[in-house]
């Protein structure tokens, strides 16, 4: 008996979104090595070519009726490796500060987990408009990083991960007040 084709209703993980989802996870650690031996241009270029995967596989999806299980989960994993891996590698192989890098990845993880719990208990909790910004931030931050820009830009380099870090907790702790107010 052939297990090839799904079951009704339920679409099969061998997809476009699918598959650009899983080229994201495989070449993160080609980016690592990328930024970890300081070859800027590329691992900028990687990182661009990974961020827009990640959006095109969403709006595809969405676009052709392709959501999966496997995307649901392995879509928001990829975002997390690919941020904390472009972060941590930073810390290492530029002057982004440690201190950026930890408050990010404990929101991050944070939230992320927290999720998970709510969707056990059955709550779908959404991604916000907030957080749309902050991923939008973290990305613009993450490629000024690595983009090897004229000095008098590091200044506005580190506004920009600044204003990433602000709006990553705020954003945040604005889903734990939203769901406090939903829970009660």
């Amino acid at each position: 008996m052939s297990t090839s084709t799904p079951a009704p209703g339920k679409q099969s993980n061998w997809n476009l979104p699918n598959i650009l989802t899983s080229l994201r996870i495989l070449f993160i650690p080609v980016f690592a090595w990328l930024v970890l031996s300081q070859q800027w241009w590329w691992a900028f270029g990687l990182f661009v070519a990974l961020m827009v995967t990640d959006k095109l596989d969403g709006d595809i999806a969405r676009a052709r009726g392709l959501v999966t299980d496997f995307g649901k989960i392995a879509d928001p994993i990829a975002d997390k490796a690919l941020m904390i891996t472009a972060l941590v590698t930073l810390n290492t192989a530029s002057n982004l500060p440690i201190w950026m890098t930890v408050v990010i990845i404990i929101r991050e993880l944070g939230i992320t987990f927290w999720r998970m719990g709510m969707l056990r208990q059955g709550k779908v909790v959404p991604a916000s408009k907030g957080g749309k910004l902050k991923t939008v931030l973290q990305t613009v931050g993450v490629g000024m990083y690595l983009c090897p820009l004229p000095e008098w830009m590091s200044v506005p380099t580190y506004i920009v991960m600044l204003l990433a870090v602000v709006v990553t907790v705020v954003t945040g702790i604005q889903y734990l007040v939203d769901a406090k107010k939903v829970n009660q």
